[in-house]
């Protein structure tokens, strides 16, 4: 009698797939989350594996990849809640069989299994070469998505407790934005993955507020000569990049002067607002934040990535100081406006926006002027600016997990009553996302 693995976080529709392939004699394995799915994927074998895309913890594409490894005969099978080419491109990218969107029906189950495994794109081994065999589409893994300070704990277990860093591997770059704890974890990550072999990247820093360079100490390829890391940030408020960069690491902060690292790190401070990194077009804006603050947006052969982990709504601020300095509400409100709609353009049509989420509209009442975003208001600006997919981003370190789904569940909320198209997911630890050719050229 053949198996199916069943790896499914929501009770209901994992069940109603069940009853499906029990209807026709199948032995029924169910998971609940990706990693006990491996074990079970590895233990029993199944034939056929239909696993969720958004998964907890690990993403169903995480579970897949790590399945086929070592178990490369099972039918491999990835469901959604909803339908966006991109992701199917991206589950067909990765090797995955078969992409279908929820309710499953058993005919096209039934016909899934039947076709004749179609060639599947070889994953690439531990130690390959991501430079020499760039993946077929612009990749984007989180690795730190906290603000202020980590919060490591099983209450964050689930999103993560690292400070900001974001990977971004495209047109042959690796492309680090921010260099809070999150990098610590994505060093010892490249260093497995390139073995002996050098390591080419670029880190763009939005400013330097500790909770966004305070892992680069621990950066494992900076301790490795050869290796050569490109910095690239604005001025810093009151001294040079390089300076601030430096004055962490100093005795009695750190054992490790930053010119005793043995790799290649070449610090450059950026004057204009658009350059490139091979390839890839860049363009900055200065964000809403205290001291000097950017926000990136990466315009690659698949898409772009608009990248701001700390911003303030425009208007709240205007109006607090128009108050404290005795102009009229009107002036601070047409001031706000023209801000806002400067932001609006520079993130117009994004197909990625990760942008600062760090108070609930309720919470952020008692911090205007303390730099960070409300939730309604980040909605509000990514509908405004017709992005593709946002990503609720530097999550408040007093949040746990259940708070963020909150969180992430009121978005939801505000975009369906806008009754505009817009994906919102809160960024997770881990999380990885493909952007296709098609997501390019829209």
């Amino acid at each position: 009698m053949a198996t199916v693995l069943l790896i499914e976080d929501d009770v209901e529709s994992r069940k109603s797939t069940a009853r499906l392939f029990a209807r026709k004699g199948w032995d029924v394995i169910e998971a609940d989350e990706g990693t006990r799915g491996i074990e079970l994927a590895f233990e029993y074998r199944p034939k056929v594996i239909v696993c969720d895309l958004l998964l907890p913890k690990l993403s169903g594409l995480q579970v897949c990849r790590a399945i086929r490894e070592k178990l490369g005969s099972a039918k491999v099978i990835i469901t959604a809640g909803r339908h966006y080419d991109v992701d199917r491109n991206a589950v067909l990218d990765a090797g995955v069989d078969d992409y279908f969107v929820k309710p499953l029906k058993w005919e096209k189950i039934a016909a899934a299994i039947k076709r004749a495994a179609r060639p599947r794109r070889k994953l690439p081994a531990k130690h390959s070469r991501a430079l020499k065999f760039p993946p077929p589409s612009t990749r984007l893994k989180f690795w730190g998505v906290r603000g202020s300070i980590p919060v490591p704990g099983p209450s964050t277990i689930g999103y993560g407790g690292n400070t900001t860093c974001v990977e971004v591997r495209t047109d042959g770059e690796i492309i680090v934005l921010d260099a809070g704890s999150g990098i610590r974890e994505l060093g010892l990550a490249l260093e497995n993955e390139f073995g002996a072999a050098p390591i080419n990247m670029t880190l763009l820093l939005t400013h330097t507020h500790w909770d966004h360079i305070q892992g680069l100490p621990f950066f494992l390829p900076a301790y490795k000569p050869k290796n050569s890391i490109r910095v690239l940030g604005y001025e810093g408020a009151r001294a040079g990049l390089a300076t601030i960069l430096a004055a962490q690491m100093e005795v009695p902060f750190f054992p490790v002067s930053w010119s005793d690292l043995p790799g290649t790190i070449k610090i450059e401070e950026l004057k204009k607002m658009e350059f490139s990194i091979g390839k890839v077009r860049v363009r900055t804006k200065f964000l809403n934040h205290p001291g000097v603050c950017v926000g990136y947006r990466l315009f690659t052969k698949e898409g772009s990535i608009a990248f701001l982990p700390d911003n303030e709504p425009f208007e709240p601020l205007k109006l607090k100081l128009a108050a404290r300095d005795g102009t009229r509400p009107e002036k601070a409100r047409a001031q706000a406006a023209v801000e806002r709609s400067k932001l609006v353009e520079f993130l117009k049509e994004a197909d990625v926006l990760i942008l600062d989420s760090q108070y609930t509209d309720e919470k952020y009442q008692e911090h205007v002027g303390w730099g960070h975003g409300a939730l309604s208001r980040v909605v509000s600006l990514a509908l405004e600016a017709r992005v593709r997919k946002l990503f609720l981003f530097h999550h408040d370190p007093q949040h746990d997990d259940h708070k963020i789904d909150e969180m992430l569940a009121r978005a939801r909320l505000l975009v369906v009553d806008s009754g505009r198209a817009l994906e919102v997911e809160a960024a997770r630890e881990g999380t990885e996302i493909w952007l296709t050719t098609q997501a390019g050229s829209r």
